[in-house]
C-alpha cells in the first residue's frame, strides 16, 4: 500500500472506533481483534481496562504498527486462518471483534463462524459492517445508473460482500452469537460526521434504514456452550 493511500483511508482504517468500543465489555480480559489494522482500537480498549489483546492482520504495515500496540500479532490472511477450525494456539477469548473486515473477505460467514468457536461461553462478539440499504446506494444506482468504486465507505474497491441490518443479523445466528444489541450509525453524509445530529433526527420515521451508514451490533455466545 502507498503512503499516500495509506493516509487517505486513515480516518476510516486506523482509528480507535468508539462506536465499537462502547459494545466491548469492559469485564473482558482477553479480546480477539481480526482485521485489527494498525491497533489503535485494540490500544485504546487496553487504555480504558485491563485486557491482553491479539490481533490478526493481513497487510504487513498495519501488522508491524499493531506489534508495538497489541499483546500479539499474526500477519495472516483470515480465510486461510479460519477455514476450517480456528487454530488451536491462540487460546479462549472473552470478545471478538471484527471490525470493518468482513466485508472484505470472501466467506465472511465461515470466517466469523470459526473464529466465534474461540469464544468462551457467555462471550461477546462485536461486528461493525457498511449498510448497502443506505440512502446513498440508491442514488448511485438509480440517478447516476453505476456502482461506484472508492477508496473507502460503502463503495470501498475492496468489498467483496454487502449488508443489510438483517444480514448482519442472521450472520450473527449463523456464527452461533445471536444478537444481543444493534447500533446503527447515522450521518447524511458517511465522511461527514457534523451530519450525524440531523441523520438522527430524521431517522425517528419511517427513513430511519436509509440513514444508517454502518451498524454495529453485539452478539453473545449462549452461556454453557461447548466450543466445537
Amino acid at each position: 500500500m502507498s503512503s499516500s493511500l495509506r493516509a487517505r483511508r486513515r480516518g476510516a482504517y486506523e482509528n480507535p472506533r468508539p462506536d465499537v468500543q462502547v459494545l466491548v465489555p469492559r469485564s473482558a480480559r482477553r479480546i480477539l481483534d481480526i482485521g485489527c489494522s494498525s491497533g489503535a482500537l485494540g490500544a485504546a480498549i487496553k487504555q480504558r481496562q485491563e485486557a491482553e489483546v491479539v490481533g490478526i492482520e493481513l497487510l504487513a504495515e498495519y501488522a508491524d504498527d499493531a506489534r508495538e500496540r497489541l499483546d500479539r500479532v499474526l500477519g495472516a490472511d483470515l480465510e486461510e486462518v479460519f477455514a476450517t477450525s480456528p487454530p488451536g494456539d491462540l487460546g479462549e477469548f472473552d470478545c471478538l471483534i471484527a471490525a470493518d473486515v468482513l466485508e472484505h473477505l470472501r466467506d465472511p460467514w465461515q470466517v466469523l463462524s470459526s473464529a466465534a468457536r474461540l469464544l468462551a461461553p457467555g462471550g461477546t462478539a462485536v461486528i461493525s459492517v457498511p449498510n448497502v440499504g443506505y440512502w446513498g446506494t440508491f442514488r448511485e444506482l438509480f440517478v447516476r445508473g453505476t456502482w461506484p468504486r472508492h477508496e473507502e465507505g460503502t463503495f470501498d474497491r475492496g468489498h467483496l460482500r454487502w449488508f443489510t441490518r438483517a444480514d448482519a443479523i442472521a450472520m450473527m445466528g449463523e456464527a452461533g452469537v445471536p444478537v444481543t444489541q444493534v447500533a446503527p450509525q447515522y450521518r447524511l453524509r458517511p465522511s461527514d460526521w457534523r451530519t450525524e445530529r440531523q441523520a438522527r433526527r430524521l431517522a425517528r420515521g419511517p427513513l430511519r434504514p436509509l440513514l444508517a451508514f454502518q451498524y454495529v451490533l453485539a452478539g453473545r455466545r449462549p452461556p454453557g456452550s461447548a466450543l466445537v
